[in-house]
């Protein structure tokens, strides 16, 4: 899964198709901008999985990860239980409620290259290699990778070839392979 990202539009009662706000996606699939959510086109199945983000530009941005029912539209993202996010200042979230934070003088920037580790529980990050040792938790059912931008934040999403190596025992998201 080399490239992102699937953008989900979204359906009103009124028979209309909306998209989600304004989200482009460029670079082979692994750098959004503009404005709302991409989640990416798989989940993550195996034990322990590592994804890391890039932050080319700042602004307002998130990532983690969230089930299919996450609303595409809503930035912030981590306001209901479909999503568990670390924010652009440093905060993580998860049903509305700051799940943890990251140091305060370990703040991402522009350039800097944030790892995400999932196991089924915890999501744990570090900034560029470096363990920031803020786990959290509370999310349920099946999570793909997520991301999101507005305020002229630009991401590039890398789900292999990594910048930096992965914690032991995590590793890149491994599709599901099916017999028949």
């Amino acid at each position: 899964m080399d490239s992102l990202i699937q953008h989900r539009e979204v359906r009103r009662t009124t028979n209309s198709v909306v998209k989600g706000t304004d989200v482009v996606i460029v670079k082979s699939g692994r750098r959004i901008c503009g404005t709302g959510a991409c989640l990416a086109n798989a989940p993550l199945h195996q034990n322990k999985s590592y994804f890391e983000f890039k932050i080319q530009s700042t602004g307002v941005w998130g990532f983690g990860v969230a089930t299919q029912k996450v609303n595409l539209n809503q930035v912030p993202l981590g306001q209901d239980s479909h999503s568990l996010v670390l924010r652009h200042d440093g905060s993580i979230y998860h049903n509305n409620e700051e799940k943890n934070r990251l140091p305060a003088n370990s703040l991402p920037q522009e350039g800097d290259i944030v790892g995400l580790t999932y196991d089924h529980v915890e999501l744990n990050l570090s900034l560029n290699g470096k363990n920031m040792h803020c786990p959290a938790s509370g999310i349920r059912g099946t999570v793909y990778p997520i991301v999101y931008v507005d305020d002229s934040a630009i991401i590039d999403c890398q789900f292999s070839d990594f910048y930096h190596t992965p914690p032991e025992g995590f590793e890149k998201i491994l599709f599901e392979q099916q017999i028949f």
